[in-house]
Order: structure tokens, then sequence, then C-alpha cells
């Protein structure tokens, strides 16, 4: 069956309601998960501190699987706002709170904006909050030369995965993004969460030294950052993704087919929380990271007819840019141009 059937099928039974039984949470695997992230991340840690004063080399060899479980954190902390990491919701909401302060981002502005994210992706109608922000051959065309720059110079390959990965969790994740902005609560959220990094960081200082922690925590910090940015983008940005206005827009199609299946290393695949099976989240998103593989193993069409995407392609699907309406798929820049001209 091809990825239209699977979205299409007539069946009265739809996939969310298919896949209403892996929805279990279990306090005790939430407990566990986040042992065996954090206890790693903090040994990791310590020991890149310790050595860094006199071996700098080794400790950001150190730095880097501490970066790992960062990413595995924030995973956590994901699941934590889609509610399946533990059994109840005001669990979830504070422990999702107490991994934003080492993840740097405040918890209640990103699941409003994750929610939103959701509730439209692939939705030509609902863009702007908490995607990749995409523009169409038109749109592009109908800028002028400022506007072009700007983005030109937001999707190029080395600020979206240089720069822009810190420069969001370091800096833009300080205040509410645009959803939240008249948001008391978003705002209670984020400065909340800046005051506890301010206390943390000073007490890292206090313990490690200023130059110890920012030999360590600096280039954990991009590391994740990066690795994050690039595990959201690979997502829903690839070739044949998935757009459509929201008069033809379908949520199980935008699962489907405007959510990547990135086929990953195992070892790669514990770390990032197995959020490479990526259009199973989206048809089920109160689904555990935990329980998706089983999702896979009992429901072989959604591993074997849906778009596959491995490490390579994901990484040359960054020069992919704009979503051509004709052909209905990502371009680059050069193929926009005689899209344009023709």
């Amino acid at each position: 069956m091809s990825i239209q059937g699977l979205s299409r099928s007539r069946d009265s039974q739809r996939w969310s309601t298919r896949l209403s039984s892996y929805r279990q949470r279990s306090n005790i695997r939430g407990i566990l998960e986040v042992l065996i992230t954090a206890c790693p991340l903090v040994g990791l840690w310590v020991a890149a501190a310790l050595v860094a004063s006199y071996d700098y080399t080794l400790a950001v060899l150190l730095a880097i699987p501490a970066a790992g479980f960062l990413v595995r954190l924030f995973m956590l902390q994901h699941d934590c706002g889609h509610g399946t990491l533990f059994a109840n919701r005001t669990v979830n909401d504070w422990a999702g709170r107490l991994m934003g302060v080492f993840t740097l981002t405040p918890y209640y502005c990103w699941r409003r904006s994750h929610n939103h994210h959701h509730a439209g992706s692939g939705n030509l109608d609902r863009r702007g909050i908490g995607d990749v922000t995409t523009l169409t051959v038109r749109e592009y065309y109908a800028l002028d030369w400022w506007g072009r720059l700007k983005y030109r110079l937001y999707r190029n390959p080395m600020v979206m995965l240089g720069v822009g990965p810190t420069f969001l969790f370091v800096i833009q994740h300080r205040w509410p993004g645009a959803l939240e902005r008249r948001n008391r609560s978003a705002w209670i959220s984020a400065m909340t969460t800046n005051v506890s990094i301010v206390c943390v960081m000073a007490g890292l200082a206090a313990a490690v030294g200023l130059g110890p922690l920012l030999v360590v925590h600096v280039p954990v910090t991009m590391i994740a950052a990066t690795v994050g940015v690039w595990l959201f983008y690979v997502q829903h940005q690839f070739e044949a993704a998935y757009w459509a206005t929201s008069a033809e827009w379908s949520p199980e199609t935008a699962a489907l087919s405007g959510s990547s299946y990135l086929v990953l290393p195992k070892p790669v695949r514990w770390l990032t929380a197995n959020i490479g099976l990526h259009h199973v989240h989206h048809l089920s998103s109160g689904i555990p990271f935990y329980r998706l593989p089983s999702v896979l193993k009992d429901w072989p069409e959604l591993e074997h007819n849906v778009r596959r995407i491995g490490i390579r392609e994901s990484i040359c699907s960054l020069r992919l840019a704009l979503w051509d309406e004709t052909t209905r798929r990502l371009v680059v820049f050069r193929q926009a141009s005689t899209v344009s001209s023709g």
C-alpha cells in the first residue's frame, strides 16, 4: 500500500484510533529514562570539568557524548510536553520545567508553540510558529531584495546548523515567542527559567571555576543545539514533503507524507529517543517514545510504505529552501529561479 493509500484508507478506524493501545504511560519507566539520561550527563560533565584545567582536548572529547545525553534530555522534555513520559500531567509539567533549565528551553512557551506545530504541520496557512520558516516560490519572488537576502541567510546551512542553533537556545529562548508574548504565563515561564539558569550556572562556576565551566559547557551547548536543530529540520524538510492549504490539508496525510522516517543507527536512535520515527509520532503524539518501535513492529506498513530518509539524504536536504506550488516539492533556490522564469 502506498503512502496515499495509508492516509486515504476508507477504513472507518483512523490511525489515531488504531494506535490508541500504545499510549499507556509508566511512571516507573519514566523515572528510569530520566535516570539513565541524567546520570551519564552529569558524570560526563563533571569528568570533563575536572580535566579541563590540564587537558583541554580530553575535556572537549568528553563534552561530545555529554552533548548527546543533553539532546536525549531535551527529547524527554519533549515527551513531557505531550504528557507521555509520566502517567500524571502535573508530574510531566514539573519534570519538563526542570529539564528546561538544563536544555535552556522555557517549558510552557515551547509546549504551546510545539502544540501549534502539531496542529498544523504541513499546512501552508498555519506556518511560522513552532516550525522552520518555509516560503513558497511565489512568496519568495514577491519579496524585495532585502527580504530575499534575509530568507537566503536564514536558510543557509552555515546559519541553520552554524550560528542559528546556539542563537535559538541561548538567546531567542530567553523570552516568549510571537504566539505567547501577550500571555502572562509564558513570561513567567521564560523569566523563571532564565533566573534558574543563572543560578545553576553561578553554582557551577563556584564549584569548578569559570574557566572549566566555559570550556565544558560551551561545546556541550553548541553541539547539543546543533544536533537538536538538525533533527527538527529533517523531520519535515525533505524534497517530497507534504504541504497543502487548509482546504486540502489532512492531519493523517501530513503525518505520513510530511513527516520523515529518519533511519538512524541504533545508538543514535536511543540517544534521540526514537524521534526519527516522526511519522508515527505525528500520527499519535500521545504515544511514549519508547513504544514507537512497537508500532513499527506491529504495523509493518508504517515502516516500509513511508518516506525513509538516511543521514546522507538528510544532509543533502539542507539545500532545499522553497516550496514549489507547481511540482509540489521542496526545491533549491536555483530551481526556484527556473520555475519563476518559466
